[in-house]
């Protein structure tokens, strides 16, 4: 297993990126609840149907704990909590949510282990490897006449 990534060029100008060549991770596709349940399933004792229950009931309890200010810590993977976008005030007593708060967003924290050498690493991190993006060598056939 790998992370694949393409080549980009950042066309900007004026800044030190102008004109070099970047890496950019590319997902060859999307796993969804249900495909993630029938991986679960077939890894441990626990029906798909559990499975789904369980992570229905989780998304929902965490969006409640998030909402009430709280932040949610899943041993193992990371934590969850809200993030505020906003626009500065003048001063302290100019701040208003309606003016100043222009939206909300979910900051994730993924769990960090430390090895024998103390080194620290992000938890899904750990053994992965990057390579090139294979072409695609799917040839479009053309109709007979």
């Amino acid at each position: 297993m790998s992370v694949f990534y393409r080549l980009h060029q950042d066309k900007s100008t004026g800044t030190k990126r102008s004109g070099k060549w970047y890496a950019r991770a590319v997902p060859t596709a999307v796993i969804n609840t249900r495909q993630l349940s029938e991986i679960i399933q077939r890894n441990c004792t626990v029906k798909r149907s559990d499975v789904m229950a369980v992570i229905e009931e989780m998304v929902e309890v965490m969006r409640d704990q998030m909402q009430d200010s709280k932040r949610v810590k899943l041993d193992g993977f990371g934590s969850f909590k809200i993030g505020i976008e906003c626009k500065g005030a003048q001063t302290a007593e100019k701040f208003t949510v309606a003016e100043n708060v222009t939206g909300l967003h979910v900051v994730f924290t993924p769990e960090r282990t430390t090895d024998s050498a103390g080194n620290r690493q992000k938890q899904f991190l750990q053994n992965c490897k990057v390579e090139e993006l294979p072409l695609n060598t799917v040839v479009k056939e053309t109709p007979e006449p």
